[in-house]
């Protein structure tokens, strides 16, 4: 049986919404492993379920052959016989005289597989909700799947499902509080889980595949560096499903806001890619696929968003594969790379920074309680870039929180293995220097770290706190 941890806000969401008295549909998404169809399953557990998946296509894939599957499964799970049926209404008006009575739970996965092939399925669905499925007060019907960009384009803005479903929810990675638990020990130490944390996040996937009586070297060499290691070719597997064609456009993309933030035409000059349109659009794929992020920044004076975004690789585990997978894939799969420590990786310092800033960001309530700062009070909450001009300087800043009462905590986000000291003052300081603001304003510098601190930056009075990240674990 699958390890299970977390996801009680979504599970507690979805009880709440089961128990109003109408059916529901939900559509769920999120990136690939992340735990979706488990979650569903947990939720289902005291209720009739019934769980459709979609065969991946290939290039004889058919219509017909996506049905004989469902049909398939509709057998094993209600001991009807299996039919040849040449339409989906057949199907699911044979699903409906199980699921027309009691609480039921039904689930529609990987959805674009399961319709890929005929143009008339999410027709067919929309029909079988407005006619059976919605009849039944206690059944919920779940449509889920990783592209999430085919979910938006041919169900959420399409006009045959407005107003019929009842709530999205996108799953994110794991919490730090969750991901310490598949160790199930208190003999490891924060270090340790984060070096793994730092390269799979909080896929829960990744996460099951970890042996805790490894340390974390050696899961990351059976993982990573070993041949048929699950991350081997994990790249390949979910970006060839999610962006068939395209996947290469996709991964240039990738590769270059792995290396930091960057503005969209940074990234249209870096791949030689002129048709902002179709940029836009890519980068907006990718970051409902839960790979990319795109930061806005905002008028710190006015306190309101503007239109200066940055996307940023949120993904770890895509940034630890093309920087150090990908160059040694050969070596990898015929077992001649030898892998000696993460320490002895080319530039992995700047990397596990990179890695590292994703895992505060994504943790950030963690961060704000900290702070002893209310949800209400936050303004603005964001890695923040600051273009250069004639009248300012440019700068970068790991993230910024803009509290309403005229205050801005100035977070510098640092993990290193070496004693952080005093010399990184200066930095901060050149930091909030080069910020457009209000005289009003007031500022609260932040170190949020992993790593020893001196003495001498302990006692210092210029931080207004410091916060040892190791703490959430």
């Amino acid at each position: 049986m699958k390890r299970f941890f977390g996801r009680e806000t979504e599970l507690s969401f979805l009880k709440n919404l089961f128990d109003k008295p109408s059916s529901s549909l939900v559509v769920i998404r999120g990136r690939r492993r992340i735990g979706k169809s488990t979650m569903i399953k947990k939720f289902a557990e005291p209720y009739t379920f019934y769980h459709f998946e979609g065969l991946p296509p290939t290039l004889h894939t058919t219509a017909t052959t996506q049905r004989h599957v469902f049909a398939q499964q509709l057998a094993v799970q209600t001991g009807l016989p299996e039919i040849f049926a040449d339409d989906w209404m057949k199907l699911f008006q044979l699903l409906w005289e199980k699921a027309k009575e009691g609480r039921c739970v039904i689930l529609f996965d990987e959805i674009s597989w399961m319709g890929s092939k005929d143009p008339d399925f999410l027709g067919k669905i929309k029909m079988a909700w407005d006619n059976l499925f919605s009849q039944n007060p206690n059944l919920m019907l779940i449509i889920c799947g990783s592209a999430s960009s085919w979910i938006e384009k041919n169900i959420l803005s399409s006009t045959g499902f407005v107003g019929r479903i009842s709530h999205t929810l996108t799953v994110e990675e794991l919490l730090l509080e969750d991901i310490k638990k598949f160790w199930n020990t208190e003999n490891i130490s924060p270090y340790e889980i984060l070096k793994v944390a730092s390269i799979v996040g909080g896929v829960p996937k990744y996460l099951e595949e970890i042996n805790p009586k490894l340390t974390a070297e050696e899961n990351i060499k059976n993982l990573c560096f070993s041949p048929g290691g699950f991350l081997v070719d994990e790249f390949n597997r979910i970006f060839s499903d999610l962006f068939l064609k395209d996947s290469e456009v996709y991964k240039k993309i990738v590769q270059f806001v792995a290396t930091g933030p960057k503005t969209m035409t940074e990234i249209g000059q870096a791949i030689e890619f002129s048709k902002s349109g179709r940029l836009s659009e890519y980068l907006y794929e990718l970051e409902l696929s839960g790979f990319v992020s795109r930061d806005y920044s905002w008028n710190i004076k006015d306190q309101t968003e503007t239109r200066v975004s940055s996307f940023r690789l949120k993904d770890n585990y895509l940034r630890f594969y093309l920087k150090y997978i990908e160059p040694n894939l050969g070596k990898i799969r015929r077992g001649d790379y030898e892998f000696k420590s993460l320490a002895s990786l080319s530039q992995w310092p700047t990397i596990l920074g990179l890695q590292f800033e994703n895992l505060v960001v994504h943790n950030r309530k963690f961060l704000q309680k900290q702070l002893h700062l209310q949800p209400n009070d936050i303004l603005f909450a964001n890695p923040y870039s600051q273009r250069k001009g004639k009248n300012q300087e440019g700068c970068q800043i790991d993230y910024l929180i803009q509290e309403k009462f005229n205050t801005l905590y100035v977070c510098e986000i640092k993990f290193s293995l070496n004693p952080i000291g005093i010399d990184i003052i200066p930095e901060i300081q050149r930091k909030i220097k080069s910020l457009k603001v209000p005289k009003s304003i007031s500022f609260r510098p932040v170190l949020i770290h992993i790593g020893y601190i001196t003495n001498e930056l302990e006692h210092h009075p210029y931080f207004s706190k410091l916060i040892d990240f190791s703490q959430f674990l």
